[in-house]
């Protein structure tokens, strides 16, 4: 099929569009600029002469800033010459650290570039904005993850340990089969209240403890259940209700949901560049034929 001349411009234009929108593209660019800037930052040190350290006023503005950021007051003339020292001293050991070759093999030095990438391409996953109506409709995807956590109506009876001793779980429980509704029973004086309304998990463990609260939001509403222990001895519990409040509106929490878009849009975006790098290597592990080694280097760690 034959393409006009207007058709074949469309498609390279869309084609283009689609290979700037790559995020191994935005990583690459990303990644030059970032070696631009270090270049120009670092072409004062560095000389065709390696001999050479040049400090130039940029280098010391630079030096001057960083300290005042530090400390919230600008560096005196002798505190200035100070940094300057430093600043060469570190210098001349890191020149003299790369010829004896000290940056080969070096784990931590190994993280810290690896951690450098990672925050490059962290950087670069976070340049878009959702589109209008993105942010709603991940939102309409994901509203169970936003909603408020289910409240618990309930009342219960409880039996002291202070009164009635190691008995008071078994007279708990002997309790239990005599309750006929949510009305009946009677149990010891509680020096809090006897029935709470939509109280959340975290609410009732503030009262009752976690064990609890944790028990209590697994069991079925509509009948008494126990005994159930808390950090005051042991209850009975009727639940009339656990309910589940509906999902907040888009607006009241737009904020977050931003970002926690934005937090899954870098994490898509850094996987995507990651796995684009990965595929120009090729990846080749030879484990050892025996593991009796390593099992014995991990057991002789002190």
């Amino acid at each position: 099929m034959n393409l006009t001349v207007s058709e074949l411009k469309a498609s390279r234009l869309s084609s283009f569009k689609r290979c700037l929108r790559q995020p191994l593209l935005h990583f690459l660019i990303a990644g030059f600029a970032l070696f631009v800037l270090y270049e120009g930052l670092h072409r004062s040190t560095v000389d065709q002469n390696p001999q050479r350290i040049e400090i130039t006023p940029e280098v010391v503005q630079r030096i001057a800033i960083s300290w005042l950021a530090r400390w919230q007051r600008p560096a005196s003339e002798q505190q200035l010459q100070g940094l300057i020292d430093d600043y060469v001293k570190e210098e001349i050991l890191y020149r003299e650290a790369l010829k004896l070759g000290l940056d080969k093999d070096d784990t931590i030095i190994r993280r810290r570039l690896a951690q450098k990438m990672d925050f490059l391409a962290e950087d670069v996953a976070s340049l878009r904005e959702p589109a209008p109506g993105e942010l709603e409709a991940w939102y309409n995807q994901r509203q169970d993850a936003y909603a408020l956590p289910p409240l618990a109506t309930f009342r219960h009876l409880f039996f002291a340990p202070d009164k009635r001793g190691a008995d008071a779980q078994t007279q708990a429980q002997a309790a239990l089969s005599g309750l006929t509704d949510q009305n009946s029973g009677e149990g010891d004086a509680f020096m809090f209240k006897n029935t709470y309304f939509e109280q959340s998990q975290d609410q009732v463990a503030r009262v009752f403890g976690s064990k609890f609260a944790i028990s209590l939001f697994k069991q079925t509403p509509g009948s008494w259940v126990g005994p159930v222990e808390s950090g005051f001895g042991w209850h009975l519990v009727w639940i009339d209700s656990l309910a589940k409040p509906p999902p907040p509106p888009f607006e009241t929490v737009a904020r977050q949901l931003k970002s926690d878009w934005l937090s899954e849009q870098r994490s898509a975006s850094k996987r995507a560049s990651f796995d684009a790098l990965k595929a120009r290597y090729d990846v080749v592990v030879m484990m050892p034929t025996s593991t009796s080694g390593i099992v014995a280097a991990q057991t002789e760690r002190p």
